[in-house]
């Protein structure tokens, strides 16, 4: 009788979690429910959306990118966006913006990026790159 009660109770999709996300500046905590299985970058949308929806003041904006989820328990490292939510075993988080100089470091490598792309056919850029100019 017990076996056939969890069969029953399990879920195809993995456990489910009641997670509490504190915003910077926030009134209270976001709760909602996830699958363990959900990534932490589906979960940052999740809760930008719920925030907007419920009208909470700061306005956030609802860019993923520009957000960072915490878990104050675990230590100061964000955790990454690639990770499930359910792989470390909490269940309260703080969602915060990326500090300015995270922002400008990840459009500099986009720029890197998109002129490795293009070649060094560019004589601007091969310009730029001889010229040094020292100030005294």
């Amino acid at each position: 009788m017990l076996l056939s009660k969890q069969k029953k109770n399990q879920n195809p999709k993995g456990n489910r979690l009641l997670i509490s996300i504190n915003v910077l500046g926030s009134a209270g905590p976001i709760r909602f429910v996830v699958s363990e299985e959900e990534l932490v970058a589906s979960v940052i949308e999740t809760a930008l959306k719920s925030y907007a929806r419920e009208g909470r003041l700061p306005i956030l904006g609802s860019d993923i990118g520009d957000f960072l989820l915490y878990c104050p328990l675990l230590g100061p490292d964000a955790l990454s966006a690639w990770d499930t939510i359910g792989s470390r075993g909490v269940r309260n988080f703080m969602l915060c913006r990326k500090p300015q100089h995270m922002k400008v470091k990840e459009a500099d490598a986009a720029a890197e990026t998109l002129s490795r792309s293009k070649g060094s056919s560019s004589w601007k850029a091969w310009f730029n790159k001889s010229i040094k100019i020292s100030s005294h």
